[in-house]
């Protein structure tokens, strides 16, 4: 199926404003059918210096002369009329982080496509990547999605699966869909161009659950859980919120670990032992043993690098 004719003849609008949204509004362009216009959340401060940042979506809808609009709602009769001024077929929406009201959702001809980062009805919500390697599941995948007023709650198009690999972390399982799902936008984009895309799907609610946004909280690292826990933990919160523990009397960011099997009974959260190969830690059930960490104000640094100039003390 060639992507050069994806979406032909559709008066496309996006909506989207991280990473993930950013690759499925450069595909949409490198199949030559950028959409009209690009809407993203307002420019944001970041940075120790709190200087306002353009979105991931801005950047490239600006690189390629896409007019870019910024509304902090979208429930205003200003914006709305704006919208309606393009006399849009579609909005793809991925990852905008705004509310479509019924007014917007009702606007294009074929309504409000999302590409969202699960296999709808699990993981609806905030936070479907890094859910999805926390609970252990052995696959994940993306839909397109035709939006409606409820969470996630819309009927589905297609999707498409990926098995989570044993090694996945949150950002390298974000990367591989946003590749996926920026792909099967495109597919489904033609097949609604040729008049042959099947209808969508409901879901089935009964099967939903919901994945929570992420918070500094989550990632703690409680040792009472089994060490196969939280070694998913430090996984799925890799590259944010990234795992903590207070360990040997500093807190330390954990941005790898593996599981070790214990050789007798161990202490949640003493220290087992500690060499090149890692700091070994007690859990609920075996040991979880720290191979990359980072101390506050410092790098991320293997824990042999982190061992050569201080020394952690062992209990047992």
């Amino acid at each position: 199926m060639s992507q050069a004719t994806a979406g032909d003849g559709l008066r496309l609008l996006f909506a989207g404003t991280p990473e993930f949204a950013a690759t499925a509004l450069q595909a949409l362009i490198d199949s030559g059918h950028p959409p009209l216009a690009a809407l993203t959340q307002p420019d944001r401060p970041a940075g120790r210096g709190r200087r306002l940042h353009p979105s991931p979506v801005k950047r490239v809808a600006a690189a390629h002369d896409i007019p870019v609009l910024q509304p902090a709602r979208l429930d205003g009769p200003a914006v709305q009329n704006e919208l309606s001024a393009w006399r849009p077929d579609l909005l793809v929406v991925v990852a905008y982080g705004l509310l479509l009201p019924p007014a917007v959702l009702g606007m294009p001809r074929h309504g409000c496509w999302n590409i969202h980062a699960s296999l709808l009805p699990r993981w609806r919500g905030a936070a479907p990547i890094p859910r999805a390697i926390e609970a252990g599941d052995a696959v994940t995948g993306v839909c397109i999605m035709r939006m409606e007023q409820g969470l996630d709650t819309g009927p589905v198009f297609r999707c498409e699966e990926t098995a989570i690999a044993p090694d996945e972390t949150g950002g390298s399982l974000h990367d591989r869909l946003a590749d996926l799902g920026a792909d099967l936008l495109l597919q489904c984009l033609q097949h609604l161009a040729a008049g042959d895309l099947p209808p969508p799907q409901p879901q089935q609610a009964a099967q939903a659950t919901y994945a929570y946004k992420l918070t500094k909280d989550d990632a703690r690292l409680d040792w009472r859980l089994p060490a196969a826990v939280l070694e998913r933990q430090v996984r799925a919160f890799n590259p944010w919120p990234v795992a903590w523990c207070d360990l040997d009397g500093q807190r330390l960011r954990v941005w790898a670990a593996e599981v070790v099997e214990a050789p007798g009974e161990v202490t949640p959260g003493q220290v087992w032992d500690s060499s090149e190969a890692g700091i070994d830690v007690g859990t609920g059930a075996g040991l979880l043993r720290l191979t990359e960490i980072q101390q506050p104000g410092g790098r991320r640094m293997p824990v042999a690098a982190f061992l050569r100039a201080h020394e952690v003390k062992t209990e047992r």
